[in-house]
């Protein structure tokens, strides 16, 4: 992939991404805001409003507050800026390898917007479990982060070995 694709590629999906998890938070405010949670399939997934001022899971909500804004705003927001300068000019990634941390930079960049706008809250609006086994209230940008995860896990590592060995065999 050329450089200027690879940057097109990169900033389309951030550019999605925060599109996406933005849009998916508005309607969240302004239908489950002030309404009681749906639950949908049996309870399996639930829409239920909530704010939170931690990170994944709601970590780190208990921090006194300055400690909470220099690292879940300015750290964050600093490692975001990293993430996307290396998307941007790193010649070495691979397809997947961009596209998953594409995803992860987007949801990040996301909530971290969210962050900004909310005096230092992100919206949540979705739950999935049974019974008493459930999720912690995520977002779509929550989401996109842990598919972007998932990638880095398939194809992280082994597709740049995969790279090298194919190099190396020509």
């Amino acid at each position: 992939m050329t450089r200027r694709n690879r940057i097109l590629f990169v900033l389309t999906i951030l550019f999605s991404c925060i599109v996406l998890d933005q849009l998916t938070k508005k309607i969240a405010v302004e239908t489950l805001k002030s309404s009681p949670p749906t639950s949908y399939l049996g309870d399996f997934f639930r829409f239920q409003y909530a704010e939170n001022t931690g990170a994944m899971l709601g970590f780190g909500s208990e921090l006194p507050e300055l400690l909470r804004f220099w690292l879940l705003t300015v750290l964050v927001g600093v490692l975001l800026l990293v993430l996307l300068g290396f998307l941007l000019f790193s010649q070495k990634l691979t397809f997947a390898q961009n596209l998953a941390l594409s995803l992860i930079c987007g949801g990040g960049v996301s909530n971290f917007i969210d962050r900004m706008l909310n005096d230092g809250r992100v919206v949540d609006f979705m739950n999935m479990g049974i019974g008493w086994l459930r999720t912690g209230i995520f977002n779509v940008a929550d989401v996109l982060i842990m598919i972007g995860l998932g990638l880095v896990l398939l194809f992280g590592e082994w597709s740049a070995k995969r790279k090298v060995e194919q190099e190396a065999a020509e």
